[in-house]
């Protein structure tokens, strides 16, 4: 078997977490059997898709590496075979025309409701013959089979059954003319002979009603996965339509999340491979498979993430997360063109930061110039008392001919002897002189990533701050 999968997002809101991880399961399973992965985007509701969310959907799958083997699908490219089709399951009787109107529709539902009844369209217009409703406007529905049962082997949950007793006649063509999702999901995935359909549990309730289309058309019926939910700390399912903080995959990528960390979470939220945590991506298309997907619902946890996305900054290639970096940077708005060496801030500062975005923080201390000491932390660290210790420190930092973190390291602690009776002041001096903070970062870290240069300009501002401000006191 050729094995063909596809991710069918419909663009009506910004890409969440649980379409991406249908999108990376549906991906790995192609790429696991060497088959095919399509992109198909179902943008038949006029009223709510918007086409901002489709480039949305394309830079995010690119983004993540998620490729697909043929140019995007839409399929608003392919209403006059929609439209066909339906004519001739009018014409064979196995769709007809359906004129009720909303009003009654609504009373239909509200009984069914006060009767404590899961509403179901009862059939009026099933028999309706088409003369008698001249000019009026009307749906399309498919006639759905009014006895028996209609089974499906869920990859992931098994044997599953639904009586057709349950299901109503379903609407494939609205009123307007533009054929429903269901309809064409149905007609997309036999065309493309998809031999998988990977989905969330949300559309069990849409597979019988599918199936039964697909058989009134004699077309052959995929294989059916449908995915756990993804639940956020609340309890309630990760959607679009949910407005949950960090719900939609661009409040990750604008937050500094790597792609690899994304990806290798969303694994492993719902699969598993024995005590396995990091994967690589030939790892992933190597081991996974639909049998140890779990079927009961998950909790996304933000902690595990942070963990995974730490340890892709800190292990990933230097020039890489540099790269990121720089993106992030644009993000933050923060200038990366200043003479710094980032490749020792990110030494310095990567292994205490979880996003790109913190770590664009800490490289904003190294990268804002200090134009003036006004702050309170001048007032109070940068006084006549530490003048003579700026001073001796900028000269012996000058005497340095290699910029390393061990010589640095030499100086300081010897340095600092001289300051038993008053180390803090000695340490927080130095740091507001070059960063104009007390962040709790090694001082000797702070000098390596500033670098030799901007180091020696900073304390010699510090100093001279000094000199301007009890110039009386010294002369």
């Amino acid at each position: 078997m050729n094995i063909k999968t596809r991710f069918a997002p419909s663009p009506t809101g910004s890409m969440h977490i649980g379409s991406v991880r249908t999108a990376l399961y549906s991906w790995l399973f192609a790429r696991h059997y060497d088959g095919e992965f399509i992109l198909r985007i179902e943008n038949t509701d006029y009223n709510r898709c918007n086409y901002s969310f489709v480039k949305d959907i394309i830079d995010n799958l690119n983004w993540l590496g998620l490729t697909w083997d043929r140019a995007p699908f839409f399929q608003t490219d392919n209403l006059k075979q929609y439209n066909l089709i339906i004519k001739n399951m009018l014409l064979n009787k196995v769709a007809y025309k359906c004129y009720c109107s909303l009003e009654r529709l609504q009373k239909l539902r509200n009984y069914q409701m006060s009767k404590g009844i899961k509403f179901r369209y009862d059939n009026k217009c099933r028999d309706v013959k088409y003369y008698t409703k001249f000019n009026q406007p009307y749906v399309v529905r498919f006639k759905n089979p009014e006895f028996g049962i209609v089974s499906f082997n869920d990859k992931i949950r098994g044997l599953i059954n639904f009586k057709n007793t349950e299901l109503d006649d379903l609407v494939i063509m609205r009123s307007n003319g533009i054929p429903t999702y269901n309809f064409c999901s149905v007609i997309d995935d036999s065309n493309m002979q998809i031999t998988h359909v990977i989905r969330g549990e949300e559309h069990i309730n849409n597979t019988p009603r599918q199936i039964n289309m697909l058989n009134s058309l004699e077309k052959s019926i995929p294989i059916y996965a449908h995915l756990p939910i993804i639940l956020d700390t609340n309890g309630k399912k990760m959607s679009k339509r949910n407005n949950t903080l960090m719900n939609n995959l661009f409040d990750y990528r604008k937050s500094g999340y790597l792609p690899e960390s994304i990806l290798n979470y969303l694994l492993r939220l719902g699969w598993s491979y024995k005590n396995k945590e990091i994967f690589s991506i030939d790892e992933m298309k190597n081991l996974f498979n639909l049998k140890s997907v779990n079927k009961s619902s998950c909790f996304f946890d933000i902690k595990k993430l942070q963990w995974l996305n730490n340890y892709y900054i800190n292990k990933l290639p230097r020039n890489y997360i540099i790269c990121n970096l720089k993106k992030q940077f644009d993000n933050d708005e923060l200038n990366h063109f200043n003479n710094f060496n980032l490749s020792n801030c990110v030494e310095v500062f990567s292994q205490r930061c979880q996003t790109l975005k913190q770590l664009s923080d800490y490289c904003r201390l190294i990268y804002n110039n200090i134009d003036n000491f006004k702050s309170n932390l001048s007032r109070k660290y940068l006084k006549i008392d530490f003048i003579n210790c700026l001073t001796d420190v900028y000269n012996k930092l000058y005497l340095l001919d290699v910029w390393i973190k061990d010589d640095i390291s030499v100086l300081i602690k010897k340095m600092s002897l001289n300051y038993k009776n008053n180390l803090s002041f000695f340490y927080m001096s130095l740091r507001v002189a070059l960063i104009n903070n007390i962040t709790p970062i090694s001082l000797i870290s702070l000098l390596y990533a500033i670098g030799r240069k901007h180091s020696l300009q900073r304390i010699k501002k510090a100093i001279f701050y000094i000199y301007k401000k009890y110039s009386k006191h010294i002369f």
